[in-house]
């Protein structure tokens, strides 16, 4: 087969893998259908996260299943099929509790912008689709597999209810996918931190009420302001870095909860800021696998429509641009397709 490979810096290429194989019992290898280019892909492409020698890229996936090994039950070949970007056997105490990528038998997923791609874990992992969607479903569920997943994690962990005022820091596909959660989840008003006029496009579509386009403390002072000096009832931190955590906190009303969901990058938590602000933080990699059913079912109902991230769609042997699209931010997300 061939898929997507980061050798270094900036360098992508599209070039021959061996084809996978079943190596456990509890393995699935899968037919890719549909595959993209996450934002925390651009960490190692960029440099900031070294690799250690070639590494297959694309850790989100939407694919038919090919084989099974003997003991997976949950799914067979022939089915759509969604999985998170860390197989978990869904059994264990910490995947009853509905943290799936805590799961003690975890596993990351990756090499997903491929033809085809080993799933371990298949029961645990693995969520097939009612039917086989239509041309238009799959851009939606793909987001299932992460970003869609994934902000509606930072809904849950902000402890957002209906009647509140939201606000996410962050405008790429997480950030709002973030804001469609906690729309979904019936915030009275969501502001969203943007600069970017295709970004506040999007977010507006997907729920904003209001758009800031400072940062810092202009920022803060900015949410105080549509505030009456109170502060979101929830915030979504959905950047990863110091400048976008302190945003976050600061942003907050006293009692308020933080859920934080990007990839921390020199990030650095005062506690006594906390003890003194009442302001909790609760966050992490996103347990995709507990929201699976439900998503996939506001999908199939077209409830909500999360695939219009995609900005930009490419056959899967032009993964490069993609990547180079995301890094120039010439796009939002980028789609690849067999």
């Amino acid at each position: 087969m061939r898929g997507a490979v980061l050798h270094g810096p900036r360098d992508i290429r599209f070039e021959e893998r061996p084809d996978p194989e079943i190596q456990a019992p509890t393995d699935a290898i899968i037919r890719i259908v549909a595959a993209c280019v996450c934002g925390s892909d651009l960490w190692p492409y960029r440099g900031i996260n070294k690799i250690n020698g070639p590494m297959p890229m694309g850790h989100e996936y939407l694919g038919v299943v090919e084989r099974v090994g003997d003991e997976v039950t949950s799914v067979r070949p022939g089915q759509y099929v969604i999985g998170s970007f860390v197989a978990s056997d869904n059994t264990c105490p910490h995947c009853l509790a509905g943290f799936q990528t805590a799961c003690v038998h975890r596993e990351p997923v990756s090499g997903a912008q491929a033809d085809f791609l080993r799933v371990p874990l298949a029961d645990g992992t693995l969520v097939a689709t009612p039917g086989e969607p239509t041309p238009e479903m799959i851009p939606s569920l793909l987001t299932l597999s992460d970003v869609m997943g994934t902000g509606w994690f930072a809904a849950v962990a902000a402890r957002v209810e209906p009647g509140m005022t939201v606000l996410v820091v962050g405008d790429g596909a997480v950030g709002l996918h973030g804001v469609l959660a906690a729309n979904q989840k019936g915030a009275a008003r969501i502001i969203t931190m943007s600069r970017h006029e295709p970004r506040q496009k999007q977010a507006i579509e997907y729920g904003a009420t209001d758009v800031i386009t400072e940062r810092g403390d202009d920022g803060v002072a900015k949410v105080r302001e549509l505030t009456d000096g109170v502060g979101a009832d929830a915030v979504l931190e959905c950047v990863g870095t110091a400048e976008s955590m302190q945003q976050a906190i600061k942003s907050a009303r006293a009692g308020a909860h933080v859920g934080f969901v990007g990839v921390p990058h020199d990030v650095h938590i005062d506690g006594i800021q906390l003890f003194r602000t009442h302001v909790a933080v609760h966050g992490g990699p996103a347990p995709v696998r507990q929201y699976l059913p439900e998503l996939i079912d506001l999908v199939w109902k077209g409830e909500i429509n999360p695939g219009r991230v995609f900005d930009l769609t490419l056959p899967l042997d032009q993964a490069a641009e993609g990547y180079r699209a995301m890094d120039e931010r010439r796009a939002i997300k980028s789609l690849l397709l067999p």
